[in-house]
């Protein structure tokens, strides 16, 4: 309830002030003729008092539309002051209000004018200048160049000057506005970005995990009545992997967790880890051999996780496809790049290593298309599959 009636109290301010600014210019206008009608009225300087106060008029209502219509409030002004300089000389030199509504109308025109218009506007200052500067024929004076510099052009320039301020500051602004709107696009797209990654990881450890797990159990089962010991390691490969997968799953989903201070978080994937994966799967039933040449690079974290997925995906795949056969994994540490080979000997229907299938092979081409890398895939001469994929090291390694 409170809130509610704070919420009504903000926007009727925000009302009044609002119909404050919208009145300000009427308000202004409404006052300079009003202290000019009552000089019309009562001041002995005045001659021709009816005719004398709609000239007043006419110089200070078109103050109450100098924004909207500034060019021609201007000559309005313009005309009203002509009027009364005719029909009461005296009253531009005795009146206030009379010189603040010619200085004010000079500046108005200046600050709300742009494009033609404001070269309309400059032309009438300008002949106004040297109409001031001319009029009295011979009673020209150096020292009214600087009267007619001050009293004509500078407030009409200040008010130039006004609107080009505004504008830089609406140009600003406005571009502030889009710099924004592009931090904002550019943060969802990150966003974005982040979690089609997490997903391909998610679709790395559950179908790893998966997989595993579904020839540990078959393995299981078979052996389960004549050999418990072997049942007991497929189990106890199953928990492991299950394990595995649980933390690695858990490290990722934490990472969409922004309000969680701390995230529950595996280690990260390496190729320093390939041992353990590469146990993983023999306790799966496919052999794997893993070699490494050259000194080993420490590879950016980006290179490291894309390669060790790689190898995962490849391995996977050759464990629900090609049947029983022999993985080679080679990991080649060349002068500029880290080059892996996953070759299979698999002969059953399923050598293909998952090229039907669509997501294997598509999820280890675009790991290798996010670091720079190349790839090459198909079929091995002699049997079985092969993937071969060159990650350059990068700037980080």
């Amino acid at each position: 309830m409170t809130e509610r009636v704070n919420a009504d109290s903000v926007e009727r301010m925000r009302a009044s002030l609002g119909w404050i600014v919208r009145s300000r210019d009427p308000v202004l206008a409404a006052g300079l003729a009003t202290y000019m009608l009552v000089e019309t009225t009562v001041a002995s300087y005045v001659d021709h008092r009816p005719a004398s106060a709609l000239a007043v008029l006419a110089l200070a209502v078109p103050l109450a539309v100098r924004r909207r219509f500034p060019v021609r409030g201007f000559v309005v002004t313009l005309a009203g002051s002509g009027a009364l300089s005719l029909l009461s000389p005296d009253f531009s030199n005795n009146s206030a209000a009379y010189f603040f509504c010619l200085i004010f109308a000079l500046y108005s025109v200046g600050a709300n004018t742009a494009g033609r218009d404001a070269l309309v506007a400059t032309a009438i200052v300008a002949a106004l200048a040297v109409w001031f500067l001319f009029h009295d024929g011979d009673s020209f004076h150096p020292g009214d160049i600087v009267f007619a510099a001050f009293v004509i052009g500078g407030p009409f320039a200040a008010g130039v000057a006004m609107r080009i301020r505004r504008g830089r500051e609406h140009r600003l602004t406005r571009r502030t506005v889009e710099l924004e709107r592009e931090r904002e696009a550019r943060a969802r797209a990150a966003v974005a970005e982040e979690r089609r990654r997490i997903a391909r990881e998610l679709h790395d450890v559950v179908a790893h995990a998966i997989s595993v797990t579904v020839v540990q159990a078959r393995g299981g089962r078979k052996v389960l009545d004549s050999d418990l010991d072997t049942a007991r390691a497929a189990f106890d490969s199953i928990e492991r992997t299950g394990e595995q997968a649980l933390g690695e799953m858990r490290r990722l989903l934490g990472m969409l967790r922004e309000d969680d201070g701390e995230h529950l978080r595996a280690p990260q994937p390496s190729l320093a880890r390939l041992d353990a994966l590469a146990e993983d799967v023999r306790a799966s039933g496919l052999p794997v051999e893993i070699e490494v040449d050259g000194e080993t690079v420490e590879l950016a974290p980006g290179v490291d996780l894309a390669a060790y997925r790689i190898v995962q995906e490849a391995l996977t795949n050759t464990l629900k496809h090609a049947g029983p056969a022999l993985a080679r994994v080679r990991v080649r540490y060349a002068p500029d790049a880290v080059e892996l080979t996953i070759e299979d000997d698999g002969k059953g229907p399923g050598s293909t290593n998952g090229v039907g299938t669509g997501n294997g092979l598509t999820g280890i081409g675009e790991r290798v298309a996010v670091v720079g890398g190349a790839i090459e895939t198909g079929p091995r001469p002699e049997g079985g599959f092969r993937v071969h994929a060159v990650l350059p090291y990068g700037d980080e390694a």
